[in-house]
């Protein structure tokens, strides 16, 4: 009897780069996380992190820079977006692709072209290496929190302002109620393409200042090559829990959101 071919079998390929590439690797992270070199079951490595200041001290600069990056982004990126979803002040895709086209450029050459422009005005990391690791990141992850807007903003409904301005609220008033909340898909993407990603990121702190400031995954980083693959893997254990929280937690807020309006309306 000739086998029917199903819809369902073109799911192998995606099951199996799970399988392989996701489900394992953080299985075997688990494991060397709680374990000792001999491969039995230890908790040496939970409480070196817990009872190690240096440890403790590279979650709160990762969290600041996370927090401070994520802020600043999305400071700069929120009213950009508001003029290139306007179609008075950009009429054609010319100007969003000049914030787009940067992207396709590798990150660790945009950073060391960054790195050579502060040297030349006098801030380069080895003087200020807290300001120009926040610069690079913000430099190279501004554009994440403009896309997401400007997308959110292009596509939001407008007879919602019109109605507000119509029923005699003030622009202030139609900005902060109605316009942002419009736009907190957008807030929120932003939010997880940024904070998360800062967090694991060590070679633009590494190139902006100068090795001076070390972030978690570069501290996941120096475990790994040191062979310490069991302290490696439970700080690699702690971020993947931050992560998964704060994406928890955000999606959360926006489901709660969406449904909040879906009951006014």
């Amino acid at each position: 009897m000739k086998a029917r071919f199903q819809r369902k079998y073109l799911a192998i390929p995606y099951v199996a780069f799970l399988v392989f590439f996701v489900v394992i690797p953080l299985l075997l992270i688990v494991y060397y996380a709680f374990s000792d070199k001999s491969g039995a079951l230890s908790f040496n490595a939970l409480k070196g992190f817990f009872s190690s200041t240096e440890k403790i001290e590279v979650l709160l600069v990762s969290l600041t820079y996370s927090f401070l990056n994520t802020l600043i982004c999305l400071l700069l990126a929120y009213p950009l977006a508001m003029i290139l979803a306007n179609k008075k002040y950009n009429k054609n895709a010319v100007i969003v692709m000049i914030f787009v086209m940067p992207m396709w450029i590798n990150f660790v050459i945009r950073s060391g072209a960054l790195r050579d422009i502060l040297t030349w005005i006098g801030l380069s990391g080895g003087y200020y290496p807290e300001f120009a690791t926040l610069a690079g990141m913000v430099y190279n992850y501004l554009p994440f929190a403009v896309l997401p807007l400007y997308t959110t903003m292009l596509n939001m409904d407008r007879a919602q302002l019109e109605a507000s301005s119509d029923l005699g609220a003030t622009p202030i008033q139609t900005f902060f109620k109605v316009y942002v909340p419009l736009t907190k898909p957008g807030i929120v993407s932003a939010i997880l393409m940024i904070f998360m990603p800062t967090i694991s990121s060590y070679v633009i702190s590494n190139i902006m200042s100068e090795r001076k400031v070390t972030l978690f995954g570069g501290l996941i980083n120096q475990y790994f090559n040191l062979g310490a693959y069991n302290d490696g893997s439970f700080v690699a254990l702690i971020m993947l829990i931050l992560v998964a929280l704060i994406a928890y937690f955000s999606k959360r807020g926006e489901s709660s959101d969406s449904n909040a309006r879906g009951s006014l309306w």
